[in-house]
């Protein structure tokens, strides 16, 4: 199975197997996995655990120091990497960090002590048995030791990488080309991100120049330099392969840098450079089913690793925005439900009650179709560009609703805030209909109070082989809208789906959470 992988395992792995003889990067894969690229190996030892310290700010890319040399780009044909190289490769830095984190004690299976292999586990002390290390009690802690890459974006030593090279370390070693080596603080790091601040006690050091990603096309041509494996200052190249790649929830907040420039571990942290020797990403993930390079590789844009330098800097913490909603895709059966031209937007699924869209009137069954003038073309976008805004920000908001657009007010709330749980919603029946393949009836007064809604149809049967069976709609759901209308009888739902041409939205409960499913019906 292919995934992103954190490249700090991955290199600390290899080094156990013996094919390596130093620590690597940091670097993260997923299912084919996205993996940090960032090494890490562990040892056990009888020491406690500690936690590195985090804060966060920054400071805009125009008050940047000086680039650590000149560069004029070549007017045609391939970039001059040799140049970006020599001119920007003394900015670049090899990070080693070590510490120890608590670990949990190992289960141990309960042994009789009439077992013949009793004896025999308790005088030779088995791992994880009795009498042998971890054999019950109290857990331990073990010892983490990586390196990974980042750069000088100041003189005075302010650096840039990723949080998830220095993520539980409590020393942290910065390593120039000059073979000079710093003890670094971490200044602060923000998870959501993968962004993290150090800081060097040093003057007049090279600095490498920060770029746009705005201007950045695909195709074009990008160079890393990192310390994969702990090869330091290693240069690869390739191209831009797509911007604005979403890798799932845990990092929807950034628009990543999808190219097929080489990353492996120890790589995580390191510059993107473009054609004009300015950094335009930090290389952070890599796409492998192997633990491997193999293509696809994905790095931070540099006005969101600027925009944390900023807040950590100014010490304060870093703040990310939030809307108050959980979308979903809008395949062309959800398109054709809402009679939309084409499957694009984001769909909302859910509205967090008090929320900021409630609050402005956002609801479920809307399709998010701009944000502060940026078209929506998937879910995907919708949280990175709420993310470029901060908490109190006045944004306008482009929805279908109804079969037709609107504009929407909102005012975003800080998502470092606790928030309330998500709203319900519901309608009233009893029957079923033939053309879905359902039987709904009425939820009984008592089922209201469990499922915390007013109204709704529980949906008792699903036809075998009907279009809400191959739709993936299942007993037990509980019926709330179709195409983003509320129903409260049968005869609303008979209407709604007469109306429809080929396909409709329903809006189901399934436990604690609400989804949409498209049902194909033409």
């Amino acid at each position: 199975m292919e995934k992103m992988i954190p490249v700090k395992k991955l290199v600390w792995a290899l080094a156990a197997a013996g094919v390596l003889g130093a620590a690597g990067g940091a670097l993260a894969m997923r299912n084919a996995k996205v993996t940090p690229v960032s090494d890490t190996a562990t040892a056990a030892v009888p020491a406690q655990a500690g936690d590195a310290q985090v804060a966060a700010a920054t400071t805009p890319l125009a008050n940047a120091a000086a680039p650590a040399g000149n560069f004029t780009p070549p007017p045609a044909g391939m970039p001059d990497f040799a140049q970006i190289a020599a001119a920007q490769g003394p900015a670049v830095v090899n990070i080693s960090v070590s510490g120890t984190v608590k670990t949990r004690a190992a289960r141990v299976p309960q042994i009789d002590p009439d077992d013949p292999f009793y004896e025999f586990f308790r005088r030779f002390g088995v791992p994880g048995m009795p009498g042998g290390p971890n054999g019950g009690g109290e857990g331990g802690s073990r010892e983490i030791r990586g390196q990974g890459s980042g750069f000088i974006v100041s003189a005075d030593g302010v650096i840039l990488t990723n949080a998830h090279v220095v993520q539980d370390a409590q020393e942290v070693v910065v390593k120039l080309t000059d073979r000079r080596e710093f003890r670094a603080k971490v200044l602060g790091s923000d998870k959501s991100t993968d962004v993290a601040v150090l800081k060097i006690e040093a003057k007049n050091l090279p600095t490498v120049r920060l770029g746009a990603t705005r201007d950045l096309r695909v195709g074009e041509w990008v160079l890393a330099i990192g310390s994969p494996f702990g090869f330091e200052n290693s240069v690869s190249a390739g191209v831009i392969s797509a911007k604005g790649r979403s890798l799932g929830p845990d990092e929807s907040r950034v628009p990543f840098l999808q190219t097929d420039v080489a990353i492996n571990p120890g790589n995580s942290g390191g510059p993107l450079f473009n054609a004009r020797g300015e950094v335009v990403g930090i290389n952070s993930q890599i796409y492998s089913a192997s633990g491997g390079y193999q293509g696809l590789s994905f790095a931070i844009p540099v006005e969101v690793a600027n925009k944390v330098r900023q807040q950590i800097e100014k010490g304060g913490k870093v703040q990310h925005a939030k809307l108050g909603v959980m979308v979903q895709e809008v395949n062309q059966g959800f398109a054709d439900s809402f009679k939309l031209d084409r499957p694009e937007g984001a769909l909302v699924a859910n509205v967090e009650e008090n929320g900021p869209a409630a609050k402005a009137g956002l609801r479920s069954g809307d399709v998010i179709l701009g944000f502060k003038g940026q078209r929506i073309v998937s879910s995907g976008d919708l949280p990175a560009l709420v993310d470029q805004s901060l908490p109190g920000d006045k944004v306008d908001i482009e929805v279908w609703r109804n079969g037709k657009r609107e504009t929407i007010t909102a005012t975003l709330g800080d998502a470092n805030e606790k928030g309330a749980k998500l709203a319900k919603a519901g309608g009233d029946a009893d029957g079923d209909h033939a053309k879905l393949g359902l039987a709904l009836r009425p939820l009984q007064p008592e089922e209201r109070r469990q499922l915390g809604t007013r109204d709704g149809l529980l949906i008792q049967e699903v036809g075998e082989g009907s279009a809400a069976a191959r739709a993936g709609v299942r007993p037990g759901d509980v019926l709330l809208a179709v195409n983003g209308t509320p129903v409260q009888s049968v005869e609303q739902v008979r209407g709604a789906v007469k109306g429809a041409e080929k396909s409709v939205a329903l809006l189901v409960q399934r436990g604690a959470d609400k989804i949409f499913v498209p049902v194909r019906i033409g």
